[in-house]
């Protein structure tokens, strides 16, 4: 890629509007452990490393920069105390509160540091821009669970909120643990950030349901006095997900689909695939609704952008970015190349290669050319060959044979790490260690080629990803705490409860059982129907009476306490109370822990 001019634009950007500095930053959980330390990238201070590309170590010292900033007048940011932003905007009573971090306590000491600059305004309303945790998770944290100041959010916000983060949740943290590096030391030989922000918060998330939806584009809502103008951008950044104009302050929020980098098309985590020619369409809207109102853009992550020409380029390019991705992309699937041929040789125009904003530090465009390709035909390249692959450990034990053991092939590895082909050693190195997890050499020499990749990567969640796989060769696998508050299960339907339930069911266990459950729910009328059948777990709203093995009256808050104890005390039940065992007898118990880097 095109070397970017050195100029000093993001960085006044980024320290403009400063205000006050949480000292010192670090932020404590409810047990006295540390959930964020802004303090611990103190080491970017420094003039870069030889352990981390000039370019990334740029972007670092960037999203490391923390404190209160005014964005214009009556709105402000919280930067650097997350991996997230949370916006601030004075209302005529209080404060509006968009998106609040990633937990609870990252959240209350955002709100701590306003409030000790700008008074001790109340909270009179939340933002959701869209269903990715750090733009909800910390709710709990700036109002209480009972509150009733309106929480607003995109349509279908939700569905894709439990989708991503209950139904997938342990996948994708345990699969974050690598993208985000929130278990390697942090420093110049470790974690650096990810691209996006510094790194996300390890305290307890929560979770409240809108109780106002946003559904069109051009819809107006007047909250506590300010005057919002929405425009939606669903199968961008996420599923559901909305900008906005505040027009009585000619500040544009583009949430998270106009960033200072390159984004994802599909997050290392894992999610839905995103549209990026969608996503390009919305940012072209949002110039053609709002460039002549808007004086400052600013997003849920990194730093504003000030004065309309500016605006309009940065909006501009990156716009194009995610037009000439999507569309060169199916230009060149269509001459017959697949996802991994096209990443390799992607050049962007020289003009959209040279800026900052661009630049892969979170995206990618090796693995955001494979996403698109993904979304249109699939993991399959269409070649026979590859349509019926052995797994990873039947794969290794294979290769590793035909190359004479696992001694051998580590020799081999090693030869072609010295030839600095580290692509082929990792997977060669991989082969070895699948074929023998136990084989300590080959532990330490995948290792070393991951270390090489990683301290070689502009892309920060890669370089996270290498390290972290390369700690865990070593030093095995660091537990992970979820530390997720029951508001996130009062917050779900009963349809999406009863899903936590049929996801867990092992199907092989449940072939021979057989029975039905009816549900009758006093606090909101509705009826639900449960069937076990050939090993699925059926449940939907039932609109006709039929006999069930077990009929329980109950509220909502009884089938929480039901599905956490067990036991049925205060509820109306009718039938064999055993169909319940039963059931949970058949629940598998997910493992935040997996294996990654080793079968």
């Amino acid at each position: 890629m095109t070397a970017a001019p050195i100029n000093r634009t993001d960085f006044d950007n980024a320290n403009r509007g400063f205000i006050a500095r949480l000292e010192p930053a670090v932020i404590l959980g409810k047990n006295g452990s540390v959930a964020y330390d802004a303090d611990s990238f103190d080491f970017l201070r420094a003039e870069g490393a030889d352990t981390v590309l000039p370019s990334l170590w740029r972007q670092s010292q960037l999203c490391a920069i923390h404190g209160l900033y005014e964005v214009c007048e009556g709105v402000y940011q919280v930067r650097g105390l997350d991996l997230s932003n949370m916006t601030l905007i004075e209302s005529d009573n209080g404060v509006i509160v968009v998106d609040p971090l990633v937990s609870s306590e990252t959240a209350a000491a955002a709100l701590k540091l306003y409030r000790a600059n700008r008074g001790d305004r109340a909270v009179t309303a939340v933002i959701y821009t869209h269903p990715h945790v750090d733009h909800f998770g910390g709710v709990l944290g700036v109002v209480d669970p009972g509150t009733t100041v309106p929480i607003i959010a995109p349509e279908h916000f939700m569905e894709h909120a439990i989708s991503e983060n209950v139904y997938a949740g342990t996948a994708m943290i345990r699969r974050g643990m690598y993208y985000s590096g929130a278990n390697i030391e942090r420093g110049p030989k470790g974690l650096v950030g990810m691209g996006l922000g510094p790194v996300a918060s390890s305290g307890e998330f929560g979770l409240l349901a809108p109780t106002l939806d946003i559904t069109a584009t051009g819809q107006e809502e007047v909250v506590d006095g300010v005057r919002f103008i929405f425009q939606m951008t669903p199968g961008t950044e996420a599923p559901a997900e909305m900008n906005f104009l505040l027009p009585d302050h000619n500040a544009l929020c583009m949430a998270e689909n106009a960033c200072h980098t390159l984004h994802n098309i599909l997050t290392l985590r894992g999610a839905q695939v995103r549209d990026a020619r969608m996503w390009s369409r919305y940012i072209a809207e949002a110039i053609e609704l709002f460039i002549d109102r808007a004086d400052v853009v600013f997003a849920s992550h990194h730093w504003p952008t000030w004065g309309r020409d500016n605006i309009e380029e940065f909006l501009t390019q990156q716009r194009d970015t995610y037009a000439y991705l999507h569309d060169q992309t199916l230009r060149r699937m269509n001459q017959g190349e697949i996802g991994t041929e096209i990443a390799e040789d992607f050049p962007l125009a020289p003009e959209l290669a040279a800026q900052w904003n661009n630049r892969g530090y979170y995206g990618s465009i090796s693995h955001d050319v494979k996403a698109v390709y993904q979304r249109y035909v699939g993991w399959y390249d269409a070649n026979p060959a590859h349509l019926w692959l052995h797994p990873p450990r039947e794969q290794a034990t294979r290769y590793v044979q035909m190359l004479g053991g696992v001694d051998a092939t580590v020799a081999k590895v090693k030869e072609f790490a010295d030839q600095g082909d580290l692509r082929f050693a990792a997977e060669l190195g991989s082969h070895a260690v699948f074929a023998n997890p136990s084989h300590t050499e080959a532990k330490q020499t995948l290792a070393a080629v991951f270390e090489r990749l990683g301290f070689g990567s502009e892309n920060a969640t890669w370089r996270n990803c290498f390290l972290t796989a390369a700690q865990e060769l070593i030093q095995g696998v660091t537990p992970t705490a979820i530390a997720a508050s029951q508001a996130v299960a009062l917050a779900m339907s009963i349809t999406q409860l009863f899903d936590t339930l049929s996801l867990n069911i092992v199907g092989s266990q449940a072939w021979a059982e057989k029975f039905s459950i009816a549900w009758h729910f006093t606090d909101s009328g509705e009826n639900y129907r449960m069937e076990l059948s050939n090993g699925a777990l059926i449940h939907h709203p039932a609109t006709r009476k039929r006999e069930a093995d077990l009929d329980v009256t109950l509220t909502k808050l009884g089938l929480l306490q039901l599905i956490a104890t067990g036991k049925f005390d205060g509820l109306q039940t009718k039938g064999d109370t055993g169909v319940w065992q039963r059931l949970t007898g058949l629940l598998d118990k997910s493992d935040p822990d997996f294996a990654i880097i080793t079968p």
